[in-house]
């Protein structure tokens, strides 16, 4: 891996850790909807990897409207990383 590559790689996991489920984004007033489900299911293994170490970050946001949240962070839970292969292209073998 060269060197611009780890940078690219800790700059989006820096990007990424700034919008984690408990980041005081969310509250009872301005509760995570279907949107902030989807983005929190998506990053949900840099998630788990950053609640080892932080106790306030957690893998979902328990200020959430409920079933909206629910089912945005399922399907991309279900959905994202899946989806990814779509786009991978295939290398011949010639």
């Amino acid at each position: 891996m060269t060197w611009k590559r780890v940078v690219v790689l800790l700059l989006l996991v820096i990007v990424l850790a700034g919008c984690l489920p408990g980041d005081g984004a969310s509250s009872p007033d301005a509760q995570a909807g279907f949107f902030s489900g989807v983005w929190h299911g998506w990053i949900a293994p840099i998630s788990l990897i950053v609640s080892l170490f932080n106790e306030d970050i957690g893998i979902y946001e328990i200020d959430n409207t409920g079933g909206w949240y629910d089912f945005g962070f399922y399907v991309a839970i279900i959905g994202g990383f899946g989806s990814l292969r779509l786009f991978r292209s295939k290398k011949d073998d010639d």
